[in-house]
């Protein structure tokens, strides 16, 4: 294999009795392992997964497999050692020390590879918090070998300095932490205020969500005309984008492509990324958008599923689109359908009308508040209003009729000229 300037790298994981299921490590996400390094610029050139009862509490793997992995990362040249389980401080270090190498986990790699990809002030606020969030309970190991030399018995000259740094970084750190918080603040206040301003116009607002490469960048780009980049790479657009969509000729709303999600994110990520993604509990409908090619789609729809319930939106209607069905191995009887399935590629725009009808029938039946002044000269829509839709308040004013109504949006979309602003 011609790795050219690629960083090479040994993958390894553990299965050990102990961890919770979807802690332990197997073929399937040693393999995501290596498309995550091969995102983040590196190649894996061997894999090592062992099987314990319990890890090892300082080489996590065990000694046997260390001085093994040891022998892999010679004979190949390596540099670089990823660990498909998250490590403890102590454990990167002495694992550091047995093989020789740079040692980083799973999270680590996640978060290196977003801090490459975050393109937006907002994207890279939210990544250096993760990654402070991250560092911070880690610094206690980072920073041993000084606190070791501390005390009466230690070396002359080299008394204290080791726990005196330890605190200041970490009163550094919670600097850092703190003000990226105030900032992230900020960046939610000006999404609230975007939010009111999309609510008082009643647009309605649709979210792609879905495993990383599931689709979701090219099914915006066929819907709307984007023009967002579209590479089959993990986590390749981290940057929110939300676009205009034409539903009918009396509906639009608002369609935003969100970030991917991924077996064993960092919380931390999650949690820094809120300001992003809680514009999942504000969508009037959420797509999941979900890779059919890919034979473990059951496995990463039950992650996406997961996180939608864990960021408050598991009670929005939902659409599955089953994406890629032209290259899907399963023939189209098998595929998903229902109510609120539909097999599409995004690539050819197969099943694209099918989905955009689904969009409609379930926006269609959320309705839309709003507040309308209709002059007496079109007087004539109350009733129409009233027949159509819900009107809570109609007050009779000097120059128009004020009302208060839900409304379809077909219903709305043809009195919006009328909206009170």
């Amino acid at each position: 294999m011609d790795c050219g300037d690629a960083e090479r790298a040994v993958i390894a994981g553990l299965s050990a009795d102990n961890m919770a299921p979807d802690e332990r490590s197997d073929e399937q996400s040693l393999r995501e392992l290596e498309a995550l390094l091969g995102s983040a610029g590196g190649v894996c050139v061997g894999r090592v997964l062992q099987k314990r009862a319990a890890p090892d509490t300082r080489t996590f793997i065990g000694e046997g497999k260390a001085r093994e992995m040891k022998a892999l990362i010679d004979a190949e040249d390596c540099s670089l050692a990823v660990f498909d389980n998250e490590l403890s401080p102590s454990q990167t270090r002495a694992l550091g020390e047995e093989l020789g190498v740079r040692v980083i986990d799973r999270s680590t790699l996640i978060l290196d590879i977003f801090a490459r990809r975050a393109g937006t002030r907002e994207g890279r606020l939210q990544v250096e918090l993760a990654q402070y969030k991250y560092l911070l309970p880690r610094l206690t190991g980072m920073w041993s070998h000084l606190v070791r030399q501390t005390g009466s018995s230690a070396p002359i000259g080299t008394r204290g300095p080791g726990e005196t740094q330890l605190e200041t970084d970490r009163r550094h750190i919670r600097r850092k932490i703190a003000k990226l918080e105030d900032e992230l603040r900020e960046v939610r206040r000006v999404r609230a205020s975007q939010r009111r301003l999309r609510e008082k116009n009643s647009v309605p607002v649709v979210a792609l969500v879905g495993y990383t490469n599931s689709g979701k960048s090219t099914l915006l780009n066929t819907l709307t005309g984007a023009g967002v980049q579209a590479n089959d790479r993990l986590f390749d657009t981290l940057d929110t984008t939300t676009r205009r969509l034409k539903l009918t000729d009396s509906l639009e709303a608002l369609i935003s492509d969100t970030v991917g999600f991924i077996h064993k994110l960092p919380h931390h990520l999650i949690d820094a990324f809120g300001a992003t993604l809680e514009e999942l509990r504000f969508a009037d409908v959420i797509v999941h958008v979900i890779d059919s090619s890919n034979s473990l789609w059951e496995r990463h729809a039950f992650v996406v599923n997961a996180l939608i319930t864990r960021l408050g939106a598991d009670a929005k209607p939902r659409i599955e689109a089953f994406n890629k069905c032209d290259i899907s191995a399963d023939d189209a009887e098998s595929r998903p359908r229902g109510e609120n399935a539909v097999s599409i590629s995004a690539k050819t725009g197969e099943g694209v009308g099918e989905l955009l009808e689904r969009i409609c029938g379930l926006l269609e039946n959320s309705g839309v508040k709003t507040t309308l002044r209709l002059p007496y000269s079109d007087g004539g829509l109350v009733g129409m209003l009233t027949r159509e839709g819900t009107v809570t308040r109609a007050e009779y004013m000097d120059d128009c009729v004020e009302i208060e109504a839900v409304l379809r949006p077909e219903i709305y979309g043809k009195v919006k000229k009328y909206a009170k602003i």
